[in-house]
């Protein structure tokens, strides 16, 4: 193929990052006719058991459903009400300030993995451990060097390259390497694969990003998210005075208010048929701390320093209602871990033979609500341009541009958020239900909370 034209019928794609995002794209360069599918993933943990929450606005899985990237097969929970507390004395609840809609589908993010990683052809040549030290453009297409190779061809692995974690090893159907890519071995322990089209699927530290946007960086908010989750069984442990008997509706995503912060809690599946709490704390972490956080970063678990989980143990303790507060308390301290906030979007989702794809090309604030629905739909929106390219030359830049205006507006709502849910908060205790209201209707502005609606 030359640099000028490509021709997606029968052509060796590569997809560097292995996790939604990952998969996803895969999947779309095998539906729209790539002759060959790899997937270099840099760790070798299990995805499967990851038990992050994410949720689905109801209308942008309904697109993605009819676009064939989700369906009722992934483990799900109906979400409907949104119901906002701040601490009143000792109420176990605390004090509900207001109520809006939040029709969304909560899931967890190793099954949902799991099942786009079932979709994918069996001949999917998918490489856990692999790093992907910098690619580079070539005469008529693009090339990885790659690190750590030794050993993986014929193990067919499952892996996490959008965000942070591991792999999963499966049955063997994937053959390696057969065939994927043209190899020039380079030294001990890595050699250069050639591609005719590169997808960069691997996240916000993305290699694929630094080749094509050189010196374009994720900028930190100045707060973190502090997650976890426990099992839905274990609150009943919280035997709290005066607690009501059904404390917690399962339709209910619970947002905690206070000065400088919030913590969302919600119910996810956990994969088995069971239920998990999951909960996301925003909030700044204690002065003088130096972390390090200015350049790209995560504090995965077990990493939690003595002065990070007493500032936690001080929100949990002091600014959420006891309730809320308990039930972060029940998880871990070993399983709690912290993603600092980052946003930024690339100039472009396309270059020459390079291509962009979920948190690689644009990163958001979570407070969107549209995280798994971005990289999905950069997928689905991927999967159309590549079908199109034989008509339309074109269909690729258009796709970076389309993917690119969605991404600035996403971008833009997390930061308006993150300044009324963190950085500049109302006082909420004088706050009542048409004070909530307005106060999120003017936060959202352009109504793209859940995401923006996906083009045909």
């Amino acid at each position: 193929m030359s640099r000028d034209r490509i021709q997606i019928a029968g052509a060796e794609v590569a997809v560097v990052g292995g996790s939604i995002a990952g998969c996803a794209t895969a999947l779309a360069a095998h539906r729209a006719g790539a002759g060959r599918v790899t997937i270099h993933e840099r760790t070798t943990g299990h995805l499967a058991d990851r038990g992050v929450g994410l949720a689905v606005h109801n209308a942008r899985y309904a697109e993605l459903a009819a676009a064939g990237y989700m369906d009722a097969a992934m483990p799900w929970v109906q979400l409907t009400t949104r119901r906002w507390y701040v601490r009143d004395g000792s109420a176990p609840l605390g004090r509900q300030v207001g109520v809006l809609p939040f029709p969304f589908r909560s899931y967890c993010w190793g099954p949902l993995w799991q099942e786009l990683r079932r979709r994918l052809p069996e001949d999917t040549a998918f490489r856990p451990g692999v790093r992907v030290a910098a690619v580079s453009h070539t005469e008529d297409g693009a090339a990885l060097h790659l690190d750590g190779i030794d050993g993986v061809d014929g193990v067919d692995g499952i892996e996490d390259g959008d965000s942070d974690e591991s792999d999963e090893s499966g049955e063997g159907n994937n053959r390696g390497g057969e065939g994927s890519g043209e190899r020039q071995r380079t030294g001990a322990g890595r050699r250069t694969e050639r591609f005719d089209l590169v997808i960069g699927a691997d996240g916000y530290r993305s290699v694929v990003r630094d080749t094509a946007f050189p010196g374009v960086r994720p900028g930190y908010a100045g707060y973190l998210a502090w997650r976890g989750a426990v099992p839905a069984d274990r609150l009943t442990e919280l035997g709290l005075p005066g607690l009501p008997a059904d404390p917690w509706a399962e339709e209910d995503c619970i947002y905690g208010v206070f000065p400088g912060g919030h913590v969302i809690i919600y119910r996810i599946p956990d994969g088995r048929g069971g239920r998990r709490a999951n909960w996301v704390l925003y909030t700044a972490p204690p002065a003088g701390l130096d972390l390090g956080l200015d350049t790209p970063t995560s504090l995965p678990p077990g990493t939690l320093t003595d002065a990070l989980y007493a500032h936690l143990a001080h929100v949990t303790d002091e600014l959420l209602p006891p309730y809320w507060g308990g039930l972060m308390r029940l998880t871990p301290r070993q399983e709690v871990f912290i993603q600092p906030m980052y946003d930024f979007t690339a100039p472009s989702y396309t270059t020459g033979r390079l291509l962009l794809a979920g948190d690689a090309a644009t990163v958001a604030r979570p407070h969107t609500g549209a995280g798994a629905v971005k990289a999905l739909q950069d997928a689905a929106a991927l999967e159309a341009a590549l079908h199109a390219l034989p008509e339309r030359p074109d269909a690729l830049a258009a796709y970076g541009a389309e993917r690119g205006a969605t991404g600035r507006t996403m971008v833009e709502l997390g930061r308006r958020l993150g300044r009324f849910l963190v950085q500049d908060t109302p006082d909420w205790r004088t706050l009542d239900q048409a004070g909530v209201e307005a106060a999120w209707a003017a936060a959202d502005g352009s109504g793209a909370f859940g995401g923006r609606e996906l083009k045909s």
